[in-house]
């Protein structure tokens, strides 16, 4: 739930006209306003938002949304794409009961999701979220 409601949030702020405080971000992505902080805290540090505090404060996207890719989303809110560690490309673990990778069968297939998955979410951006609502112009999105 958290890496979706860190894209609804994105997807909040890429239909906004300017910043938004965080409470009308929680409103429109209908997202717990407390755990959205968290949320919201995490993709500053990813580079994803920026944010201001104070009275005229909120948060914005830090780069248009073309340029915010879902797979860095995921990764910085979830972590591995890959089903298995062994798979995975940036959180790489060796399995405890794998004696030979190179061979292993599970891992070969989990490579070739993981690389499929990768190349899908790696090359879809914020923007491509925010263009597949069909009630766009309403900015209603789900």
């Amino acid at each position: 739930m958290k890496c979706k409601y860190a894209l609804k949030a994105l997807v909040v702020l890429a239909a906004a006209e300017d910043k938004m405080p965080s409470k009308a971000i929680a409103k429109k992505a209908k997202v717990p306003e407390k755990f959205l902080e968290a949320i919201l805290t995490e993709l500053k540090k990813n580079g994803a938002i920026t944010s201001e505090r104070g009275a005229f404060g909120g948060h914005r996207l830090a780069k248009p949304p073309a340029k915010i890719m879902v797979g860095h989303i995921i990764r910085a809110i979830d972590g591995m794409l890959a089903p298995v560690s062994c798979a995975s490309t940036f959180y790489y673990k060796k399995c405890r009961d794998c004696t030979h990778e190179e061979v292993c069968v599970i891992r070969h297939a989990m490579l070739e999701v993981r690389n499929q998955l990768s190349d899908k979410l790696d090359g879809m951006s914020v923007q491509n979220l925010l263009d597949m609502s069909p009630k766009q112009k309403q900015k209603i999105f789900w």
